[in-house]
């Protein structure tokens, strides 16, 4: 066998490619793979004079016991080459789709809030990965879009994730960080072959590569061929557009799924799923969630649980519904901002209307406990707030969490969407009066970020 050249123009020749982005992001977990991508972008801005700031990422799922020990490894790296490392630690809730699932969401949901438009985020997927990927999908069934494996590249938040080892085979990542003297962690999880993946990675692929020494150049192809399949087949059903909720939910127009045969909905299922960075789900189920949104009342509310998300309609649209605690009561003093496991909250000043604080009050922040009334500007007569969120059109699955805004016991503002007429309310400020909204920016699809506060 050709021994692999070690050079970083062989192994990523596309680099200058990516000059123009506003900024490259490199994941780095601190294993084999990661750190010769961290080398080789590195290498290339050392010898390309005006490139992208480069930043790596290390997030901490807290899987393992020597989670701490990558991450100091990893900023001992990112120290030794004098480059800037974003480190999060994340709380992973593996309830009903395992932790490897878990921690995927949760990293993925990491980037995605990193990424600015015009970013990039670098990540070490290989050939080999590539194929593995290609071959746990075949044996679940997956269609042409699944089949055609990992993208080169695809959009990542604001941003887009690129792969620009895809090509090439672990080997060559091993002969470069050898050539290199690079020092990386290990992943004892990797050996467990109760892990569907390295029971192929160890058990099955050596068997293919026995008797098909290239097979990885030809299931790759093959991953390519199907890509560009499904490439020509978008363009003639092109994948609808993202909608959002309210509370910034992604979602899929209900249309885009019921005027069409039920092989055109999946294929748009798929496809919009795909965009999202997410599984697709299995075929019975799918299935049988297309045929419940056609043949349910129009206020029904279908449900397609999945291993890591849950898409439910909601009025005109499929979402993928962001679901977690109901954080505990708490308050903000003007000026403060809090990161919650509902998002961001900050209490700022406003023109009007809003609503008046005594010196050094706080505004009190809780979630729906019941009975809750609201009177919004304008109006005679109050509405529960059961009521209100219904007709502010917030999801249901966002509606026991929405933050609720006191001032001495006075309901005063729900969650930044309505303000409530009160003793404390006013169109406009008067004389000498500064007047306060809360401004609520929903975590939609986040991860549980460590150390947020309740509100």
């Amino acid at each position: 066998m050709t021994r692999p050249d070690p050079s970083p123009e062989s192994l990523s020749p596309g680099l200058s490619a990516y000059a123009g982005a506003g900024h490259w992001y490199v994941a780095l977990s601190g294993g084999m793979d990661s750190t010769v991508l961290l080398h080789l972008l590195w290498t290339h801005r050392q010898t390309h004079a005006g490139g992208p700031p480069l930043t790596a990422v290390h997030v901490n799922h807290q899987l393992q016991d020597q989670a701490d020990d990558w991450q100091a490894h990893c900023r001992a790296l990112c120290a030794e080459l004098r480059v800037p490392l974003v480190e999060q630690r994340v709380t992973l809730d593996a309830a009903g789709d395992g932790p490897e699932a878990a921690a995927r969401r949760a990293r993925y949901a990491v980037f995605e809030q990193l990424l600015d438009t015009g970013d990039l985020l670098f990540m070490a997927h290989h050939l080999d990965d590539q194929v593995e990927t290609l071959l746990l999908r075949l044996m679940r069934g997956a269609g042409l879009t699944g089949l055609a494996g990992m993208p080169a590249e695809r959009a990542l938040g604001a941003g887009r994730l690129v792969r620009p080892l895809l090509a090439q085979p672990r080997r060559a990542l091993s002969v470069y960080a050898e050539a290199q003297g690079l020092s990386w962690v290990e992943d004892p999880s990797n050996r467990d072959t109760t892990l569907d993946r390295n029971f192929l990675r160890h058990e099955v692929l050596p068997l293919l590569a026995a008797r098909w020494p290239g097979y990885r150049e030809t299931v790759g192809r093959a991953a390519v061929h199907l890509g560009d399949a499904g490439d020509l087949l978008g363009r003639h059903y092109p994948v609808p557009d993202t909608r959002h909720s309210r509370c910034g939910d992604p979602g899929i127009p209900l249309a885009a799924l019921l005027d069409c045969e039920t092989a055109q909905a999946q294929l748009a299922l798929r496809g919009w799923l795909l965009q999202q960075g997410l599984a697709m789900p299995q075929q019975v189920p799918m299935t049988e969630f297309l045929r419940q949104l056609a043949t349910a009342a129009e206020d029904s509310r279908p449900r397609l649980a999945c291993a890591d998300y849950v898409l439910e309609r909601y009025r005109d649209a499929v979402y993928l519904v962001t679901e977690g605690p109901v954080p505990e009561p708490s308050a903000l003093l003007p000026g403060d901002r809090l990161l919650t496991t509902v998002g961001e909250l900050v209490l700022e000043t406003t023109d009007g209307p809003g609503f008046v604080l005594s010196a050094g009050e706080r505004l009190e922040l809780r979630s729906r406990q019941g009975g809750e009334r609201c009177r919004a500007a304008g109006q005679l007569h109050s509405n529960s707030l059961k009521k209100m969120l219904q007709t502010l059109v917030v999801p249901p699955w966002w509606r026991p969490r929405v933050p609720l805004a006191f001032v001495d016991g006075e309901l005063v503002d729900i969650g930044g969407l309505q303000l409530c007429e009160s003793t404390r309310t006013r169109q406009s400020p008067g004389e000498g009066e500064q007047l306060w909204r809360l401004r609520w920016r929903p975590n939609s699809r986040g991860a549980s970020i460590e150390q947020r506060p309740p509100f």
